[in-house]
């Protein structure tokens, strides 16, 4: 259930300097263990603190801070309210800095990185908004489908359709046609914003031919605005039917734009998770809650100030991104983005940017983490990074072994691992690690503030220093206000479970020292001659083999003991593949794990399925052993791996 070891204190500079000192002190809370206690005990008193600590500018001020009258589903947050998201992350910023400060730094696999200052970003959000309104007659509430590479113009167009009063639509880059048709007909989009064409490894992708046939098998999508990549040398003809409008109608339109006024509980985003079945589900997001519990997490968690650059490695689609966006940009930061894939053109090329642009808060998933390990410590040798001052972290349970390799070898055992998780409905995170407190190999350290969660057994009871399911017992500004369109999928998904009681689908662990530790999601969970155990424990104890880079387990029928283990391993560059490997590391596991969690067989392969942001698909792997429907493979970057899986021996 975790170690006991605590691998990172914090200074008492780094305390004194924190956001989340300077809330202690303002209220006169001695310790951050009662200012968790108060955040829950007393939300509605937290969220107002938290609002008025971090500056968020009301258009008009709420009159009350959580309306419960609908029921703990369906909360109203900041009720009264009147405030705009673009506005707290632009606007504000040009009357406190006078717009000269750094906001954004766009790096790609090649050529220079483009920075942009507050008002130059504000400039391009105003021409783009312009244009949304007056050229493409697009007005307050129409949804706004946006399929771009992580460049600048994303960032700055995801602020304008937020700014005009529109609903951003968030599409994973790496979507195919039918992927992205079925996200912008169920949420009836009126255009879309994409981008002729991107590189990726050196490959251009032809983005708005993808987008331009995903808009004609929808019934709503009039327009597409195309931004021309100076970095993709593809030309793009508009379908019949289909209005496409040049990026240079952009750098003609006036740079001045009065950001709409939103109620709180207006919806600013709509952003669609893969279904293992059945369609995708929509996550519908409000400019109060998402604002407030955004800025929240970036001040008290990641702990960022003005002078920080905060570098989470993301695509827009991934909720990561509107994460890193509205929370750097509204505490006045400077946020840096890449287009392109880690380790191109060389191992070299993620370091190269930390260096190059003094990152201080680097975002990293478990999954990346082993991808850059592969290459050694060489590559990472060749660079200073000590302007890195922490990490980020979430997507998967990490295992000691990548955990370790970040916090010692790029962070030179200085820089903590702030792991956090969240998700697409939760809007943000519901545990964290907090910079003010020790941190644990792997572990989460607790409860957001704010979040009542506990982990429970089959029947609803609290249980430690045991895995179960992790529940939240309470509303978060953040979290989805249902599902669209789907009320009923919604209360069954989340609130079906236990009375009144959000339902996650993860495993969880909570330590004798209270400490938090993932172990996958519920629904991967395997359950071997009756005991349950998460993949991810399997999988951390296979990785502490020195010939394993990265694994995935997955249950199997069998009649003896219901389910048996089946691991799929990628080793370490030269490293062997024989039978006698396999017999040593299936032995290796059931020494760390116990004789009953032996995997019946090892198999190896060159690679896993993962999404483009670096997160392993379980689900896929097993689907593809078993010869069962792969069901929704959208977000998958490379669907090439899982015929080797189907074949493997």
């Amino acid at each position: 259930m975790g170690g006991t070891d605590f691998i990172w204190s914090p200074s008492p500079e780094r305390i004194a300097r924190s956001n989340l000192k300077r809330l202690l002190d303002k209220h006169g809370i001695e310790t951050f263990d009662e200012l968790r206690y108060l955040s829950v005990n007393d939300s509605e008193w937290f969220w107002d603190a938290v609002s008025k600590d971090l500056g968020i500018e009301w258009f008009a001020q709420y009159t009350r801070v959580l309306d419960l009258t609908e029921g703990m589903q369906f909360p109203k947050w900041f009720v009264g309210g009147k405030l705009n998201i673009a506005h707290n992350c632009l606007d504000k910023n040009l009357s406190e800095s006078g717009g000269s400060k750094l906001a954004l730094i766009g790096e790609s696999e090649i050529g220079e990185p483009r920075r942009l200052t507050y008002s130059e970003l504000n400039d391009l959000t105003n021409q783009i908004a312009n244009t949304l309104v007056n050229d493409l007659k697009l007005k307050r509430g129409d949804k706004v489908g946006i399929y771009l590479p992580m460049i600048p113009e994303t960032v700055a167009t995801f602020l304008a359709v937020i700014k005009m009063g529109g609903v951003v639509i968030p599409i994973f880059s790496g979507y195919g046609v039918d992927a992205i048709a079925a996200r912008l007909e169920d949420c009836e989009a009126k255009a879309i914003v994409t981008a002729n064409g991107f590189l990726r490894r050196g490959r251009m992708i032809a983005m708005a031919e993808i987008a331009g046939e995903a808009a004609l098998r929808t019934t709503s999508v009039k327009s597409l605005l195309v931004y021309e990549n100076p970095s993709a040398r593809i030309s793009f003809n508009a379908p019949k039917n289909l209005e496409a409008l040049a990026w240079n109608r952009v750098l003609s339109n006036s740079r001045e734009f009065k950001a709409e006024v939103m109620d709180s509980e207006d919806v600013f985003m709509i952003i669609y998770t893969s279904g293992t079945t059945g369609k995708p589900k929509g996550a519908v997001h409000v400019h109060g809650g998402f604002q407030v519990k955004t800025v929240e997490e970036v001040a008290y968690q990641a702990d960022l100030h003005e002078d920080d650059v905060l570098f989470w490695f993301t695509d827009l689609g991934w909720i990561m991104a509107p994460w890193e966006i509205i929370g750097s940009l509204s505490l006045g930061g400077a946020l840096l983005i890449y287009d392109g894939a880690p380790d191109y053109p060389s191992p070299e090329r993620i370091w190269e940017v930390i260096e190059r642009n003094k990152v201080t808060i680097f975002g990293v998933s478990p999954t990346l983490t082993r991808g850059l390990m592969k290459y050694g410590t060489a590559p990472l040798r060749k660079h200073h990074l000590s302007s890195l001052r922490s990490f980020g972290s979430t997507g998967e349970p990490w295992n000691p072994e990548s955990y370790n390799w970040l916090f010692e070898n790029v962070g030179s055992r200085n820089c903590p691992i702030i792991n956090l998780s969240g998700g697409t409905e939760v809007g943000t995170c519901f545990l964290s690690v907090h910079p003010i407190v020790p941190i644990k190999e792997c572990s989460l350290g607790g409860p957001c503030l704010g979040v009542d969660a506990d982990v429970v057994d089959e029947d609803g009871r609290p249980i430690r220093n045991q895995t179960g399911e992790l529940v939240i017992r309470n509303p978060w500004p953040s979290m989805t206000r249902s599902l669209w369109k789907d009320r009923e999928r919604y209360i069954e998904t989340y609130w079906s479970r236990f009375k009144g009681v959000w339902v996650h689908g993860d495993w969880a662990s909570i330590d004798s020292d209270g400490y938090w530790f993932l172990h996958g999601r519920s629904d991967d969970t395997l359950k071997v001659a009756g005991k349950r155990i998460g993949p991810a424990e399997i999988e951390s104890a296979l990785a502490s083999h020195k010939a394993i880079l990265e694994s995935v387990a997955i249950g199997v029928p069998d009649e003896v003991k219901g389910e048996a283990i089946v691991c799929f391993a990628v080793l370490r560059p030269g490293v062997s593949r024989t039978e006698e490997l396999k017999r040593i590391l299936i032995e290796h596991v059931g020494k760390g794990l116990g004789p009953t969690m032996k995997p019946r067989s090892i198999m190896f392969v060159n690679s896993l399925p993962k999404t483009r942001n670096a997160k392993l698909v379980r689900r896929l792997v097993r689907a593809s052993y078993l010869g069962l429907p792969h069901g929704d493979m959208s977000n998958l970057e490379n669907p090439e791996v899982l015929e080797e899986i189907a074949s493997a021996k």
